[in-house]
């Protein structure tokens, strides 16, 4: 299948939904006509026969580039999923990496973790099973070893690595 480019399948499709609209049109009118008797010559038949080629050869090329696009839609769909998960990774190997160069021990890796989730020290005594003094001390040696003075910089510390050029 071919690929198009982004603009191009928007004025081939627009193009070729126009074209069925105006031939949809036409076949309304056609059926109206002959309804309610609003044309007073009749419509040759070569015309006629002509025009419903033409619609069926649009309808067709309409069927086959909504496949295209469809596809291609498909296509970026998944390589986009694919480009997350690289980065997915790659945002927890750092993290990973800046725990080890700062000396957290698996504690305090997991309280790491949970502040960067989002979760308050209270949810993480709740998660972790352990006392709200002792996450506070986890939580305050994080801190200190990242070299931090709360959550919003220890986040901002990852922010800025995965926003940098």
């Amino acid at each position: 299948m071919p690929k198009l480019k982004p603009r191009t399948d928007q004025i081939l499709l627009g193009s070729i939904v126009a074209l069925q609209l105006v031939f949809s049109a036409f076949f309304i009118f056609d059926l109206g006509s002959e309804v309610f008797g609003w044309r007073s010559v009749p419509m040759s038949w070569e015309f006629h026969e002509a025009v419903q080629l033409i619609t069926i050869a649009a309808l067709l090329l309409g069927s086959l580039l909504g496949i295209i696009a469809f596809r291609n839609l498909a296509r970026q769909r998944k390589e986009m999923a694919r480009q997350m998960l690289v980065v997915r990774n790659s945002f927890h190997q750092l993290i990973q990496q800046s725990f080890s160069e700062w000396g957290l021990t698996p504690s305090e890796r997991d309280v790491g973790l949970f502040i960067l989730k989002g979760l308050s020290n209270a949810e993480i005594a709740e998660v972790r099973g352990k006392s709200i003094g002792t996450v506070k001390a986890q939580v305050n040696a994080v801190f200190r070893k990242a070299g931090t003075n709360g959550r919003s910089q220890l986040i901002s510390l990852f922010m800025e690595e995965l926003i940098a050029d």
